[in-house]
């Protein structure tokens, strides 16, 4: 086991390398520089920069060097710790992501805990009771949260909070609470304001994994050791729950290394519409004005990501079937 994670953990080393290298050269792949937008940027509100300025800038920034140049500069400053300078607002990209890590990665573990406790139990129900009405509603529903995109029903569920509850909207606080310490009372407008986003995340993943497990459990109820487990005369839940199910969830577990990246990702446009200070915004903003530094930490962050969730996929996988080999 402890072999088998080591040689991941290596491998994982050095296809972060690999990503970084090559999104940082297709980051760079449209034509101009960050200084390039803002120097536009500051002509179009009227305002314009000395050439001498202009020059000065591009040796501080680096945007005339080699690309090898710059991707050096880059990675061996990370690997200490210093993921460089965001051109746009110039601070520290470390700084500029740390603010958002935590609603971003709280939104998206939140969204996972409710997908998974929702989509397994459901999963089971449907197919137990598969061609009932609630099997027929159940995947009515599910229907209904595959085909409607995320920001469209962030939309809907934002005008009807607002009109028929009173809802807040917008942030993460009401004014009153944005500078407040923290109570129950913040905690409350919190969740008062960012219980859309969690909703709307869950929901699409949750209608996908419902229909996995109820296709999946209905193959293994077929199967000759669940008919010869309820010849022995075990209970039936236990014949569901400790049988069937533990062989059926193979796929949820392998789906949870994409998940989680997905879910930081997926939250982009609602973010926007919602008006939360999240990754996924934040890194369309470096890619749409070619901040570079920002735009590469977060694409390696979010591979990174990617690597350590099939990571922890494989360890529950053998977790949950003992016949499954690491080695």
């Amino acid at each position: 086991m402890l072999n088998f994670i080591a040689r991941r953990l290596v491998n994982m080393f050095f296809l972060l390398i690999v990503v970084s290298f090559v999104g940082f050269w297709i980051i760079q792949l449209p034509p101009g520089s960050i200084l390039d937008v803002q120097i536009q940027r500051l002509r179009m509100q009227g305002g314009n920069l000395p050439e001498s300025m202009i020059q000065a800038l591009r040796d501080r920034y680096g945007v005339d060097d080699p690309f090898y140049v710059q991707y050096w500069k880059w990675i061996s400053r990370s690997l200490q710790g210093d993921f460089g300078t965001s051109f746009e607002t110039d601070q520290k990209v470390a700084e500029r992501i740390y603010n958002r890590l935590g609603i971003s990665f709280g939104l998206s573990l939140t969204a996972l805990l409710f997908t998974w406790l929702v989509a397994i139990p459901i999963g089971v129900y449907s197919a137990t009771h598969r061609y009932t009405w609630p099997d027929y509603l159940i995947t009515f529903v599910q229907f209904l949260g595959l085909s409607i995109p995320g920001f469209l029903l962030a939309l809907i569920l934002l005008i009807t909070a607002s009109r028929l509850w009173d809802q807040p909207i917008g942030g993460l606080f009401s004014p009153q609470y944005a500078d407040a310490p923290w109570s129950l009372a913040k905690l409350w407008d919190f969740i008062r304001h960012v219980w859309i986003a969690i909703v709307v995340l869950a929901i699409g993943a949750t209608a996908g994994l419902t229909r996995v497990m109820r296709a999946n459990l209905l193959d293994v109820l077929n199967m000759q050791y669940i008919q010869t487990a309820r010849a022995k005369g075990l209970k039936e839940s236990t014949v569901i729950w400790k049988h069937a199910v533990r062989n059926a969830i193979h796929p949820l577990v392998m789906s949870l290394g994409t998940l989680l990246p997905a879910l930081v990702v997926g939250e982009t446009l609602i973010a926007i519409i919602l008006s939360l200070p999240t990754i996924g915004p934040l890194y369309l903003d470096a890619l749409r004005s070619q901040d570079m530094y920002l735009a590469g930490t977060i694409l390696v962050m979010l591979s990174a990501l990617l690597l350590v969730g099939n990571l922890i996929a494989d360890l529950l996988l053998a977790w949950v079937d003992p016949r499954v080999r690491l080695e």
